[in-house]
């Protein structure tokens, strides 16, 4: 019996995972940590992205693991396959999609909330501490009452989703969460601009409506929603016997960072008793920067706010949020008793509002401490000049634009991100855009406005310099020379009648 439990014994030891030299593990750490810290204040000096050659793509069809390696040669394998080859959105040459930059600091709260391996689901331990002090922060930030509740989830799309659930339980009441939307919600409609992301049409397919409930408004010069357009639609509406019960304004529209009139939209929605979302994806941040929070004048207004700290807040992905200004009916949308989250009166399972009652999600990351550790170390006076800057940054490239005749602004700039193209057709746009991702220099994207292709530039990082605009310019300007041959298409002026 005693070797059956010495053998026992042995056993369980040697099931850890942790290191067997903690002193060998200790100077890997410190290679790992100090390479990446040194691939990120270098970062100039790599190509923004770099297409996956096919040797590496093949180093990833392998099969699975199933004996133990090295964890030096582990890490061999992700600097040489991996890191090279990521999104690119670190560099400040990085200019196509809405991406932060992320930062140092928030690298390494990422890194110290991995060592505490914290579940914010639920009971009473700090991290879920610090999810409420940022919770606080944006209720306070966003003019919200104390009532107001908030959550971290993994982005906008999530948390546009979540209010959409939210404004269903608030119009159809909670039942709707036990027998379905049934025959009044089918008849439930929603509104937003035509500009909107797609994930609120995904939102509306998930929460059961489907996407034909979406009313898309159409848009003014300005790429705002058509507020006279939208009430007429609610209107016609009521008259053949729908419900309306939701609009989505946007504060930061996804192709060029238009904010819609949110004074007016709310009035509206008050005036209708409607519920009133806003995504403010990164738009909303700009709340940070007294020269841009105006834009956003009516968004403290909202019933429910969705935005990304991983956007315009710098914080390393994925860190979304969700405020709603009703927590009561936040909770009426998740909150759902089971026997094993019993709350009790003390203990570890002490505490009445867990956030697995505002959201789907009872497993969740610490998301909440590299946000702590940015908006604390930063401040948001910084913060904000930071968002500031990249809407000049903007600016500046429209004046580039604008002075230079071989090029085309194709929508006003709003915020900070400016579309344009080269005087050339569709197809030589497209290549150039694939030209230049491909030579390292920069990392525009791209979209369609008014049925033709435009080059998009989205200045998020917060490294992002004029000589990064500078070089995006000129990438264009030599892609579309070589591209076009030098011919640039000028449009003809309008006839005039005679």
């Amino acid at each position: 019996m005693n070797e059956l439990i010495r053998n026992t014994q042995s056993s369980v030891t040697h099931t850890s995972l942790d290191p067997q030299d903690w002193s060998d593990f200790r100077a890997l750490a410190h290679r790992m940590l100090d390479e990446t810290i040194d691939g990120i204040a270098n970062i100039r000096a790599r190509p923004v992205w770099q297409p996956i050659p096919d040797e590496v793509r093949a180093a990833f069809r392998t099969d699975v693991p199933r004996d133990a390696s090295d964890l030096a040669d582990v890490y061999r394998e992700f600097a040489e396959y991996v890191a090279p080859y990521a999104t690119g959105n670190v560099h400040p040459g990085f200019m196509g999609w809405v991406h932060g930059g992320g930062t140092a600091v928030g690298m390494i709260a990422e890194m110290l909330a991995a060592g505490l391996n914290a579940n914010l689901g639920g009971r009473d331990h700090m991290p879920i501490e610090v999810e409420r002090q940022i919770v606080d922060w944006m209720r306070r930030l966003f003019a919200f009452p104390e009532s107001a509740s908030g959550i971290f989830v993994t982005g906008t799309s999530m948390a546009n989703l979540m209010a959409v659930l939210v404004a269903r339980t608030s119009a159809l009441g909670t039942l709707a969460r036990q027998y379905g939307i049934g025959n009044d919600g089918a008849l439930l409609t929603a509104y937003t601009s035509r500009a909107a992301h797609g994930c609120i049409s995904r939102a509306m397919d998930i929460a059961g409506f489907g996407t034909d409930a979406l009313r898309k408004i159409g848009v003014d010069a300005d790429h705002r929603i058509d507020v006279a357009a939208l009430r007429a639609q609610i209107a016609t509406d009521r008259e053949v016997g729908f419900k309306p019960f939701l609009v989505v304004a946007s504060a930061g529209s996804v192709d060029v960072g238009a904010i819609d009139d949110l004074k007016a939209v709310a009035a509206l929605c008050r005036e209708e008793g409607l519920w009133f979302h806003v995504d403010g994806a990164f738009g909303a941040l700009a709340i940070l920067s007294p020269e841009l929070a105006p834009l956003l004048g009516g968004i403290e207004l909202a019933d429910s706010i969705a935005l990304d700290f991983h956007k315009w807040g710098q914080v390393p992905y994925d860190a979304g949020f969700l405020l709603v200004r009703d927590g009561e009916q936040h909770r009426h949308a998740f909150a759902q008793p089971a026997a094993y989250l019993r709350r009790e009166a003390r203990g570890l399972a002490a505490g009445a509002i867990w956030p697995c009652d505002l959201g789907p999600d009872l497993s969740r990351g610490f998301r909440a401490l590299k946000t702590w550790f940015t908006l604390k170390t930063f401040g948001t006076n910084r913060l904000g000049a930071v968002i500031a800057r990249s809407c000049a940054l903007a600016k500046y490239l429209e004046t580039r634009v604008l002075a230079d005749p071989r090029l085309e602004l194709l929508a006003p700039v709003n915020l900070n991100i400016v579309c344009f193209r080269y005087r050339a057709g569709d197809a030589i746009n497209r290549e150039i855009v694939a030209d230049i991702q491909e030579s390292g220099i920069a990392a525009p994207s791209s979209t369609t406005l008014d049925g033709r292709f435009a080059i998009r530039a989205a200045i998020v990082n917060h490294r992002t310099a004029e000589m990064d605009i500078d070089a995006l310019v000129a990438a264009v300007l030599e892609f579309g020379g070589r591209r076009s041959g030098g011919v640039i298409e000028v449009e003809a002026p309008p006839l005039v009648a005679q």
